[in-house]
């Protein structure tokens, strides 16, 4: 774990420790998510991981779902699950260099 994984665990539990206490509408947590897990992303995206950033913009995706609503929609909590899903994926094939380094030059 890394600087970035502690600043992401710290901020996402912030922003659920928020929500516990003040009682947050879902548009605002919805909001506040989308733009945390964007600067995220851009952070990843600034230090050169760039699959790692778009797992996290992938993220994003969902956070604007949620926003818009999922309860009673089926196709859109499919969208949200695969947000999730790819979001991972993209993560975790990053982080474990299971995905090939396309993105800078020289690299295999």
């Amino acid at each position: 774990m890394d600087r970035f994984d502690t600043i992401a665990l710290v901020g996402f539990l912030s922003l659920v420790g928020a929500t516990v206490l003040f009682d947050l509408e879902a548009l605002f947590l919805s909001a506040a998510l989308g733009g945390f897990v964007l600067s995220l992303a851009l952070w990843r995206f600034y230090a050169g991981e760039v699959w790692e950033g778009l797992g996290w913009l992938a993220w994003v995706g969902a956070a604007v779902l949620m926003a818009v609503g999922i309860e009673g929609r089926p196709l859109l909590i499919v969208a949200f699950l695969g947000a999730l899903l790819v979001g991972v994926a993209l993560q975790f094939g990053g982080r474990f260099d299971l995905l090939p380094d396309v993105w800078r030059e020289g690299a295999e």
